[in-house]
């Protein structure tokens, strides 16, 4: 969709290049999200690092996604007007 509007999309990998506990938290940021609205809570890895237990600090989730980063909900899109989650596509279009 970007493709279509001229915008050449810089794609992260992010299993491949996963972003550290400062990125995340800035992304956060950008999103005006908590740590726990970001996460993907069906990952075998929500389950097993006990992530439901809501006395888990926000850092602690933050630790949790910057280490097992299919955690992290997908695809956030950055542009130059702010940061959206990339659902449904058409928000993508609101930071560009």
């Amino acid at each position: 969709m970007l493709r279509e509007k001229g915008i050449e999309p810089d794609i992260i990998k992010y299993l491949d290049n996963p972003p550290d506990e400062t990125t995340i938290s800035r992304l956060l940021e950008g999103l005006g999200m908590e740590p726990r609205d970001l996460l993907r809570t069906r990952e075998k890895e929500y389950k097993d690092l006990g992530l439901a237990d809501k006395s888990l600090s926000d850092e602690a989730i933050v630790a949790a996604m910057a280490a097992h980063p299919r955690l992290i909900e997908r695809p956030i899109v950055v542009g130059p007007k702010g940061t959206v989650m990339g659902r449904p596509t058409e928000k993508v279009l609101e930071v560009v």
